[in-house]
């Protein structure tokens, strides 16, 4: 007996594969939407957790502007402290520069040289005098220069002979300034100039 089947089982099939695809379809893009949400959410997280990272640097950047601004502010005052201590010591020192001053011109002026003024401008000192000749001034000039621990630098500013009284008693002298730089005084050097000053009293005191 021969059996034919009549039915479309053509179109039964075609439909099937239809129906199979769209299946797939829906099915990948469920899969597709599960997916994206895995991303999503795990992009949201990635995000949050940076988002809390740059948080906590911001929040330690300013801490550390904190400090830093805490720093510089110190800094400053322990330039100011500096400066204050450096100009204390200055004034202390520069205290006893007068005293120094007029000892070290005593010892280094040559007999024959009078002295008539004595200026002091900061470190300079300008000096004027009288001298009986003008080898005394040279001599003045190299005690200054090669042995005064006190005294650098000296300038001759102007020399010129000058008569001194009239008639018999007329002598020709020279009237002469110059001017020299006062060094820093240093503990080494203060030690023999404050020698001299101090031994009268020393002695004094001893005697009575």
């Amino acid at each position: 007996m021969i059996l034919i089947n009549l039915l479309p089982h053509r179109e039964v099939k075609r439909a099937q594969k239809k129906r199979a695809f769209f299946v797939g379809l829906g099915g990948s893009f469920v899969a597709g939407l599960i997916i994206a949400g895995v991303w999503f959410s795990v992009l949201q997280q990635m995000t949050t957790a940076q988002t809390s990272r740059n948080d906590s640097l911001k929040a330690e950047i300013a801490r550390l502007d904190t400090q830093i601004k805490d720093i510089a502010t110190l800094r400053q005052d322990i330039e100011a402290l500096t400066a204050r201590q450096r100009a204390v010591e200055n004034l202390q020192t520069d205290r006893n520069v007068p005293v120094y001053l007029l000892n070290e011109l005593t010892k280094q002026t040559p007999e024959g040289v009078y002295l008539t003024s004595i200026n002091q401008s900061g470190q300079t000192v300008a000096i004027k005098g009288i001298a009986q000749t003008n080898e005394r001034v040279s001599e003045l000039l190299r005690n200054t220069f090669y042995n005064s621990p006190w005294l650098e630098k000296p300038e001759l500013i102007e020399i010129k002979a000058t008569n001194q009284g009239a008639g018999r008693d007329a002598r020709r002298l020279f009237e002469f300034s110059m001017r020299v730089s006062i060094k820093r005084a240093q503990p080494a050097a203060a030690t023999p100039a404050a020698a001299p000053v101090a031994t009268p009293a020393a002695a004094a005191a001893k005697s009575s």
